[in-house]
């Protein structure tokens, strides 16, 4: 059976300037799905990224009508903890219906929204040819540059006579991935869930 599990959590206020500060979310992914490059991953966007994301997704699915985002307020206020939670809770939904769409999956951009931190341009720049990298290397790229626990992948090469093999992943047949250390990903999925 396939299931692909999506969180949206640990909201984070960031600094673009002295005067311009926005939240931006992790996404984490944990999926057995043959559609996915990368079985687990997280990656960190911001509202407007999945403004972006939709509007691509509906003009290239155009017979789909696709979930809604949580509205833009203008009285969103990002130290509110209720407010920034709706908001989570809205694009964690927005996300979990998206994914249970075949022809959606087959987006390239949403691979890359997912899995990737590359931004709105260089993602529609990967998808359209215009990069030297395609879909698959960025998102291994990603993945083997963004590792939260170094020091667990030098113990795995050191030491693998321990018998303590539960960080690897062979679902793909291929042999040992490294799908559970990437992209500073928290380590239990389950305690986030609300």
């Amino acid at each position: 059976q396939e299931f692909v599990t999506v969180l949206v959590r640990d909201p984070r206020i960031q600094k673009e300037d002295s005067w311009h500060s926005y939240i931006d979310y992790e996404i984490f992914i944990h999926t057995n799905s043959i559609c996915f490059t990368r079985k687990t991953s997280c990656v960190r966007r911001r509202y407007r990224e999945f403004v972006w994301l939709r509007q691509r997704l509906q003009s290239h699915a155009v017979l789909i009508q696709l979930p809604e985002l949580p509205s833009k307020t203008p009285f969103f206020n990002m130290n509110n903890p209720n407010h920034v939670d709706h908001r989570r809770q809205g694009l964690q939904e927005f996300l979990e219906k998206i994914l249970q769409d075949a022809l959606l999956l087959s987006d390239s951009r949403l691979h890359l929204f997912l899995q990737t931190q590359l931004s709105p341009e260089d993602m529609e720049a990967c998808v359209s040819g215009q990069t030297k990298y395609s879909v698959a290397d960025a998102i291994h790229s990603f993945a083997s540059l963004n590792r939260r626990f170094p020091m667990e992948d030098e113990e795995r090469k050191k030491g693998k006579n321990d018998g303590d093999s539960d960080s690897e992943s062979s679902s793909s047949g291929l042999g040992p991935s490294d799908d559970s250390i990437s992209c500073g990903c928290k380590a239990s999925p389950a305690s986030e869930e609300s």
